[in-house]
């Protein structure tokens, strides 16, 4: 735009809008653009605007009163998958995975954290001194992470990770590097023959992409059942499939449905695999005992440096919940997870699998893991 608006003009406009629909009980998108056009082509303040500079003040005000303001632009360019605001006047962007620090800017604070309200209402919660951390999915599946001030020292702090809703089948990744033709193979073989699978890595690693590629790879005759925090998991090509997801309380600190009791609902549901999305505290337990009760061709990710970190992970999330000694937790985590594929994101971006490991058992000296050797060479070199 080659005249500026400034943000008093923009209040101004904002605030005759909302003056000509408040007599109107409800609205559509498509007749708030209406006021917001009729609005800007006749306020003075914008009279030497050309018609391109009116559309495109027009649509800036659209994105304030309906949509995420000045992150909308990120939120429809595909090549951003994260959106990081560290306050309203310092806002990263993740493309291709590698973080840049972008112009958009909030006009002013008061702005940004009228936002941040907007979000936080969005998703049926509240966002204030008493409560002032929000972990929500939006509409569209992204995930949304809202931290306030004071506890966020440098002002209030909004995280986006977009939804992808591309789903790639391990030929693709293969294609893109991110496994050998020999892991390929295996990590095949794996689904065939139903194997407990783990996959570990790092926050943004590539996790839910390698299992949305995995369940790719399940019989259409089998039932599935995912259960996630927040809906991530896709599976194309398969019609018997039950997605569950967690519940947080209400404002009232009532209601809560956790992945715990939804794995053990699903035990319920005749399931031929169970689909985790992320096991993170005590749920460890009721994933190992569906894993050991029959339920085999289970999958699962979690955070790790690799896969016996994940091992040692996993031993202190079912401590967390259960006492019993821990040679017996041991056991059963033997027991449960045949394989574990770790997955690193490198730091140009490219997500690659790092290493694979079968877990054969437990024994005096510890798990007995044996990691797969599937011509490293071209990902060693890099």
């Amino acid at each position: 735009m080659d005249q500026q608006i400034s943000s008093d003009a923009l209040d101004q406009a904002v605030n005759l809008i909302v003056n000509k629909m408040a007599s109107q009980a409800t609205v559509e998108s498509d007749e708030i653009r209406s006021v917001i056009e009729e609005v800007v082509f006749q306020l003075p303040i914008f009279k030497t605007f050309s018609l391109i500079e009116k559309g495109n003040v027009a649509e800036i005000i659209f994105n304030r009163m309906c949509a995420y303001d000045v992150l909308q632009a990120h939120l429809d360019d595909t090549s951003v998958t994260e959106i990081m605001c560290n306050g309203y006047q310092s806002i990263f962007i993740e493309r291709n995975g590698c973080l840049q620090k972008t112009d958009t800017v909030f006009y002013k604070e008061s702005q940004y954290k009228a936002l941040l309200q907007r979000v936080a209402s969005e998703v049926n919660r509240k966002i204030d001194f008493s409560s002032p951390i929000v972990d929500a999915r939006l509409k569209d599946g992204s995930r949304v992470n809202i931290v306030l001030d004071p506890v966020a020292i440098n002002g209030p702090i909004l995280t986006i990770r977009k939804f992808n809703a591309s789903v790639y089948s391990l030929e693709e990744l293969y294609d893109l590097k991110t496994m050998t033709y020999e892991e390929m193979l295996f990590l095949k073989q794996a689904i065939i023959e139903r194997k407990n699978i783990f996959i570990s890595g790092g926050t943004g690693s590539g996790k839910t992409t390698l299992l949305n590629a995995l369940c790719q790879e399940i019989g259409s005759t089998e039932r599935i059942i995912t259960i996630e925090d927040s809906a991530e998991i896709v599976i194309k090509g398969l019609e018997n499939v039950v997605s569950l997801e967690k519940r947080d309380a209400n404002l009232e600190g009532l209601g809560e449905i956790s992945i715990a009791t939804l794995i053990k609902t699903a035990l319920r549901m005749r399931p031929d695999r169970i689909i985790v999305g992320e096991i993170r505290g005590s749920e460890a337990i009721d994933m190992l005992q569906a894993m050991n009760t029959g339920h085999s061709g289970s999958i699962s990710t979690g955070h790790s440096n690799s896969p016996k970190d994940m091992l040692n992970r996993i031993e202190t999330m079912v401590l967390s919940g259960l006492e019993i000694p821990i040679q017996a937790i041991r056991q059963q985590i033997a027991s449960a997870i045949d394989v574990i594929v770790h997955i690193e994101r490198l730091k140009g971006g490219q997500r690659k699998i790092s290493s694979i490991a079968t877990v054969n058992g437990y024994g005096g000296n510890g798990y007995d893991v044996d990691y797969k050797v599937l011509n490293k060479g071209e990902i060693d070199g890099l």
